[in-house]
């Protein structure tokens, strides 16, 4: 992903938080706050048919030196694209760019109801690790998250 992907980046991210299924954000950050809150090395943009139609990028989920090799994983796919695989293609590219930059755990937390996202992480060896129950509010409306992480098999060990 190049700095001159945001305006796709960001119209997938609208469509993920039209959902509301995808996170608690209900619009979609500006450029400078999003670029801070996510490693430069791993953020990855997927093409489909021609067009921007996904991403993925991590962030970290400490400052502290300890957790430097553990991120927070962000997948959205346009709503054109889902369903096709990529973001399969996507996650798991995801993950080999994390291990390649030392990230021994990933982890993601997704709303229940978001079946398909749940799926897609357990298929690339996430396992849930528990519910985060009414962590936070989206529109005023207590929400529950599952926690999922993936734990590296080539770092870390």
């Amino acid at each position: 992903m190049q700095d001159a992907d945001w305006l796709a980046v960001r119209e997938i991210y609208g469509e993920g938080i039209a959902t509301g299924n995808a996170t608690f954000q209900t619009e979609a950050p500006q450029w400078p706050e999003w670029d801070a809150d996510h490693l430069r090395h791993s953020r990855l943009i997927a093409q489909g048919g021609g067009t921007a139609g996904g991403w993925a990028a991590l962030s970290a989920v400490s400052r502290r030196a300890c957790y430097a090799g553990v991120a927070e994983v962000s997948i959205y796919i346009a709503a054109a694209h889902r369903g096709q695989g990529l973001g399969r293609r996507l996650l798991a590219a995801l993950i080999d760019r994390s291990e390649a930059h030392g990230i021994w755990t990933l982890q993601a937390g997704i709303f229940p109801e978001n079946a398909a996202s749940l799926a897609l992480h357990e298929r690339l060896g996430f396992r849930q690790v528990g519910v985060r129950e009414r962590i936070a509010q989206r529109d005023g409306i207590w929400r529950d998250t599952v926690l999922l992480e993936r734990r590296s098999k080539v770092v870390g060990i």
